[in-house]
């Protein structure tokens, strides 16, 4: 009986000192949808109501930004919490023929939670370089699933880009079929094509199947793991599923945008019907602002101005809701400057997954308690690079400088973000020396980073 009675006190004590398993990680990164196309972030059209509900679990971040408002280098910047610059990932997007893509090199997200023993996955559209030398595999990821770069671009053996656009996006979306006739895009597992086009009318539902295989996987064998599910769309061309198709053109972004919340919906039942809900961190967001030329095949920045491809908020404030039960409060809403940087070091803190002492420099801020409590953030500046990854500007506080001599900057511009979000009243004649303060300060911080910047993977031509 003593020998019983030892055991079972010893069992307890292993049982009280074990280790939780850390939790896990997913990243939702859809592709140029706008601050202002969710429900729970204002929109009066588009009812989303799977992703209202994370947010009135957890909470929303209404001052998030990405580091480029496009594709290619705001994805680089989310997965190694650098500037573009600094990983030479800055001067646009890369094309189906480009020779050059993301460093192997560089410390990745999915580097880091590998690192950790995670299980790691990308599904979806990859954008960083197509060659198999730095397809996600190459930069720590176990698995891949999706296209590698945006669905309205072709291999470089099909003659032409955007090709698609001659028939009209309205024509493009009332036959759904155009996905095979207009476009070329490659599907890829991995490494190898599997299938040619890509049928982007399923697309968004079969990226959530293979999520849902990957998590239920990692849930059998007892594996925390991250998934990174960057959607290809609501970039163009717009395509859903025949069974939910709107063939209203007009309603054409609104329906995908609903799919998409569709799908995140069968995400997160998965998580509670798996009872993994208590032990998984989930982040919504977008990679940059609307698409605005394409109307209403686009989204909307709200009262923000403009939309992708310029530093205005609109181009880079983008909508992003945090939910992690037990761990992020819920219903709550934060104004507080974060951004895609400041991920990797805030993950590796909420994870208890410490980032390597030898790390190369980056650019991210550990905001853990920003995310999960009322803290102030760590951040309090942040620089603007434009499209062509050339210094765009600088936010100091409420305070927003942006160089002249851009197409649609012509001249200097200095905003009070706090009273004037809209980015309408030029205060560059009220406040001379505040202008003065933070040019400088954009020059001293760009031109560390110039000096430092890191190479990328092959030759950028």
């Amino acid at each position: 009986m003593k020998i019983l009675f030892t055991l079972l006190l010893t069992l307890l004590s292993t049982l009280q000192g074990a280790k939780k398993p850390p939790p896990n990680v997913i990243i939702i990164f859809t592709d140029d949808q706008g601050y202002s196309d969710l429900s729970c972030f204002g929109s009066k059209t588009i009812q989303t109501p799977h992703i209202d509900r994370l947010a009135q679990e957890g909470r929303k971040f209404t001052s998030f930004l990405v580091a480029c408002p496009v594709c290619s280098p705001s994805r680089a910047a989310l997965l190694t919490g650098c500037y573009p610059k600094r990983i030479s990932m800055h001067r646009h997007v890369l094309f189906p023929d480009a020779k050059h893509g993301l460093n192997p090199k560089e410390y990745t997200l999915a580097n880091h939670f590998s690192s950790h023993d995670y299980a790691t996955a990308c599904i979806g559209k990859w954008h960083l370089g197509h060659l198999p030398e730095v397809l996600p595999r190459a930069h720590g990821f176990d698995f891949y699933y999706g296209i590698p770069y945006s669905n309205d671009m072709h291999q470089p053996t099909k003659e032409g880009d955007y090709i698609g656009f001659k028939a009209g996006r309205d024509q493009l979306w009332k036959n759904q079929n155009s996905t095979l006739t207009k476009w070329h895009t490659p599907l890829l597992e991995n490494e190898t094509t599997i299938e040619l086009p890509v049928d982007q009318r399923t697309i968004t539902r079969r990226y959530t199947d293979r999520a849902l295989q990957f998590i239920t996987t990692s849930a059998r064998e007892k594996k925390p793991f991250f998934l990174y599910l960057p959607h290809s769309m609501p970039h163009v061309p717009l395509y859903v599923p025949d069974d939910v198709h709107d063939p209203n053109p007009k309603n054409a972004y609104i329906n995908v945008i609903k799919h998409i919340d569709t799908q995140v919906g069968r995400i997160t039942d998965t998580l509670r019907q798996l009872e993994l809900a208590q032990d998984t961190i989930l982040i919504y967001t977008s990679d940059n602002g609307p698409w605005l030329q394409f109307k209403h095949h686009a989204g909307s920045a709200g009262a923000l101005r403009d939309g992708k491809g310029t530093n205005f908020e609109g181009g880079q404030r983008v909508p992003c809701v945090m939910w992690a039960p037990g761990r992020i409060p819920a219903n709550t809403t934060s104004n507080e400057l974060l951004t895609t940087l400041d991920l990797l070091p805030s993950l590796a803190t909420l994870t208890d997954t410490k980032l390597p002492a030898n790390q190369a420099t980056h650019d991210g801020h550990d905001a853990a308690l920003t995310i999960t409590t009322d803290r102030p953030s760590p951040r309090q500046e942040f620089l603007y690079y434009t499209a062509q990854g050339k210094l765009g500007g600088i936010r100091i506080g409420p305070w927003k400088f942006l160089f002249g001599g851009q197409k649609k900057v012509p001249k200097p511009l200095l905003f009070n973000l706090q009273n004037d979000l809209g980015e309408k009243n030029n205060l560059i004649a009220e406040h001379p020396e505040i202008t003065a303060r933070l040019q400088k300060r954009a020059q001293e911080i760009d031109a560390e980073i110039t000096q430092n910047a890191r190479p990328l993977w092959g030759q950028f031509k």
